[in-house]
């Protein structure tokens, strides 16, 4: 990424949003994350095993990407649980997004844990090839 279009990881541990009356309920797990960069936007993979869709919440507020979720691990029938280290993580991570996005036009797709975020570039921030003219 240039520094133009920057989008900068920001509190990676704690994610809190305004307007939060409570604390977020215990610690949370950084996802990790892969973020490309092309003439049209930024796609960001993430990495959230065991959340579902109904468990995901991503959101942009005040310029700032938000993802959160909480992962649901399940024991097979028949099993008894007798050691688990993280029983339900939450994982949370948040980005700070430059104005060269779009952010009315993002996509998002979870499949098999993998969170896939497309985020445009807005057109008037797209680089363009300037014509010269001779004489």
């Amino acid at each position: 990424m240039n520094t133009q279009t920057q989008l900068a990881e920001r509190n990676a541990g704690t994610v809190t949003r305004s307007g939060d009356t409570q604390a977020q309920k215990g610690p949370a797990i950084v996802p990790a994350v892969d973020i490309y960069e092309d003439v049209h936007g930024i796609t960001l993979w993430a990495d959230l095993p065991g959340v579902s869709r109904d468990r995901l919440n991503v959101h942009v507020q005040d310029g700032n990407l938000f993802i959160e979720g909480e992962a649901s691990i399940d024991t097979a029938e028949g099993l008894r649980l007798h050691h688990a280290e993280i029983r339900e993580p939450r994982y949370a991570r948040a980005f700070s997004l430059s104005a060269d996005f779009d952010i009315s036009k993002i996509d998002a797709n979870l499949s098999d844990g993998v969170l896939k975020l497309s985020i445009p570039r807005r057109e008037e921030a797209r680089p363009r090839r300037i014509e010269v003219s001779v004489g």
